[in-house]
């Protein structure tokens, strides 16, 4: 889908973007490959280090930008993360930046909802719940930092959708997955490597 060259492209950029944002300079995009000119659904995390608590995760899970301006919207949306303050200066150097690029979500069918638990894969998909108007997200990465088993996935995300644990057990409720390729810094502005996440799944 895409290269750990395109990765480390995609997560520069990021960093570009965030310490611009943070200190209200202008952001410029260099030379980047052409296909960050594909629409691709994006996300930017930003981790404290080295504690590697959450600091602000924000993206569009489909593709409806560019790859490149999805990051850029993305990286600026994660300085501001209404979850929390908003990024400050003097916090760029203890924070590193991380990208992930997904693959279009795919609708989940099955003929009764435990079912789902059979379709979900444990450090590759990520998660979309929906009802309503109400939607909640997770990537791929939240459930093997939280040492969760399938179910306990899906009732997270239901959570982040703003519906009970349980919910995903009701009929009117849509659930999607889908997968993305993650790369982060190792530590601020340092080496960026490409995140294996199957390895560290709950089996």
């Amino acid at each position: 889908m895409y290269t750990d060259a395109e990765g480390e492209v995609a997560v520069r950029m990021a960093r570009a973007v965030i310490d611009a944002y943070t200190r209200g300079e202008p952001f410029s995009a260099s030379d980047t490959p052409a296909s960050f000119n594909l629409e691709s659904g994006a996300f930017v995390t930003i981790n404290t280090y080295p504690g590697e608590d959450l600091r602000g995760c924000i993206g569009y899970p489909s593709p409806i930008f560019p790859l490149g301006t999805a990051i850029v919207k993305a990286a600026e949306g994660a300085c501001e993360d209404p979850r929390f303050p908003r990024l400050a200066a003097p916090e760029l150097d203890a924070v590193v930046v991380e990208v992930s690029v997904l693959t279009p979500p795919e609708l989940l069918t099955a003929k009764k909802p435990k079912d789902f638990l059979k379709q979900v894969r444990l450090g590759t998909d990520g998660l979309i719940v929906g009802r309503g108007r109400d939607r909640g997200l997770l990537l791929p990465q939240v459930a093997i930092e939280w040492k969760w088993d399938v179910e306990e996935f899906l009732a997270q995300t239901c959570v982040k959708a703003g519906l009970m644990p349980d919910a995903w057990l009701e009929p009117d409720t849509r659930i999607w997955r889908f997968q993305s390729l993650i790369w982060t810094e190792t530590s601020p502005r340092g080496p960026i490597v490409r995140r294996a996440l199957a390895e560290h799944a709950r089996p």
